[in-house]
């Protein structure tokens, strides 16, 4: 594969299987997409307006060396596709745990993960406020915590949590590759005077924290479109 062509073949490489097992006939994907690509836009929206301004403030940029070198909104059309693609994958295993683990194991976790990431991540930001990733994202993050438990209380934080913690790994593995893992340079370069310059191998720790931000207020919307009346199901042939 061509360079230019490695941070697409990347966004590709992401949705594929989940798309290809969208009409799969246990899980029926496809059907709650009437709620989920609403979910994504809104999402999308908000994270790209954030996407732009760091950007131009240089708090991250994207090396040219592997994109094709079309922008939109000074971003490039890849990095735009990433916050369709990457929510389409998260959500995909959200409801494939759903369906293959019908009991919500981490549901007494839900009100003690606000309780302590809410405060926990507003100090974190207000202490990091020099560093306009880490303040931002903290600060941010902790307020769709907070809306999301006023709106929902503890209904979904198990089913979250859970999602969340296994969809890290893809995304860590996908981050690692944008941020330079097994490649000569980082497709996406991060400003070290922005972030705590604590890494997960190649990946910013601020990083998962704006997966959790951006995974939770794609559900939050997404569960609400849905009006899903129960998380009950029985798997089966």
């Amino acid at each position: 594969m061509k360079e230019e062509y490695y941070y697409l073949g990347l966004m590709v490489f992401t949705i594929l299987y989940p798309l290809s097992q969208s009409f799969e006939h246990r899980i029926k994907y496809y059907k709650k997409w009437p709620a989920l690509w609403p979910a994504t836009l809104f999402t999308a929206l908000v994270y790209i307006v954030w996407d732009h301004w760091f950007t131009v403030q240089g708090v991250w940029w994207f090396n040219e060396r592997y994109i094709l070198g079309i922008y939109l909104f000074d971003l490039p059309v890849e990095e735009i596709s990433f916050f369709f693609i990457v929510p389409f994958a998260c959500i995909f295993i959200y409801e494939v745990l759903i369906y293959f683990f019908p009991k919500d194991w981490l549901q007494p976790l839900g009100r003690p993960m606000v309780y302590i990431l809410v405060p926990a991540l507003l100090i974190l930001g207000l202490i990091s406020w020099d560093k306009l990733y880490t303040a931002f994202n903290f600060i941010f993050t902790s307020l769709i915590l907070l809306i999301h438990f006023l709106i929902f209380k503890d209904k979904l934080l198990g089913r979250f949590l859970f999602g969340y913690l296994i969809t890290l790994i893809p995304f860590m593995l996908v981050n690692g590759v944008l941020t330079g893992s097994w490649l000569d340079e980082p497709i996406v370069g991060y400003n070290n005077e922005e972030n705590l310059g604590i890494r997960l191998g190649t990946v910013p720790i601020e990083d998962s924290v704006y997966l959790l931000g951006m995974l939770l207020l794609n559900i939050s919307i997404y569960e609400k479109l849905l009006n899903r009346k129960t998380f009950d199901q029985k798997p089966g042939l």
